[in-house]
């Protein structure tokens, strides 16, 4: 619903066209009788898709007669037949969107330690106090830097299944950041590189995102794998 509303406050700012005026225009070429019916179909369009994507990452029973039947009376303004404010709409939403949070993220951390249980027992992957799992492809013989340093690296990361979700060897680009910047994870296991390695690291969501994930490839409590070469220390932080 967001996003949809964004798609054409944005394009009226940007166009200097407002809604009301669009609706006015003629729709040449359009399935559509008028353009308030092509408005009203891309609404619905928008708004629906952008509801079916959140009940796709959060699954939950959604009683479609109700939810029809309420929308009705909210869009028009008839507020006071409506059980309970907008305000206290949203809250139930955010409860209900944060338990669905709470329990997707258990079920994703709960494959994540049995795969990572068993990860450990691999030779040559070492497990640390924290419980992030590391292993050494290439071992360099350059510095190391600590958590105050800048540093430049190539890195390339995916979900458990092999999904990427971020690479900076497919963008062509190296990454630069402070490592006292970055998820837990990053700043715990660059610091134990030595610049010319290349390291695999696996960081359990604790390191990670936790059980908010980031963004829409990141899920709640999900596992990060990521192959990491430590190219160059750009600078230390200055102390305070």
């Amino acid at each position: 619903m967001k996003k949809i509303s964004i798609l054409f406050l944005g394009a009226a700012v940007a166009t200097g066209v407002s809604l009301t005026s669009c609706s006015k225009q003629s729709t040449a070429g359009s399935s559509m009788k008028t353009s308030t019916d092509s408005l009203s179909y891309a609404y619905g369009v928008g708004m629906g898709s952008s509801l079916q994507q959140n009940l796709q990452e959060f699954p939950t029973e959604l009683n479609l007669d109700l939810f029809l039947a309420v929308f009705e009376k909210a869009l028009k303004g008839d507020t006071a037949n409506l059980a309970i404010s907008p305000d206290e709409a949203y809250e139930v939403f955010q409860r209900c969107m944060a338990t669905a949070q709470t329990e997707a993220a258990a079920v994703t951390k709960k494959e994540a330690a049995e795969f990572l249980e068993n990860n450990g027992k691999k030779s040559g992957v070492v497990t640390t106090a924290s419980g992030l799992q590391y292993e050494v492809i290439k071992e360099g013989e350059g510095a190391k830097p600590t958590a105050e340093s800048t540093v430049s690296v190539h890195y390339h990361g995916t979900l458990l299944d092999g999904t990427v979700f971020d690479s900076s060897i497919d963008r062509g680009n190296a990454a630069q950041f402070p490592l006292n910047r970055v998820i837990p994870g990053w700043t715990e296991g660059i610091q134990l590189m030595s610049v010319g390695s290349k390291y695999k690291f696996w960081i359990p969501s604790e390191l990670g995102y936790g059980d908010n994930g980031a963004g829409g490839a990141i899920k709640p409590g999900a596992l990060l794998v990521f192959e990491v070469e430590l190219l160059e220390i750009l600078a230390e932080e200055a102390a305070e």
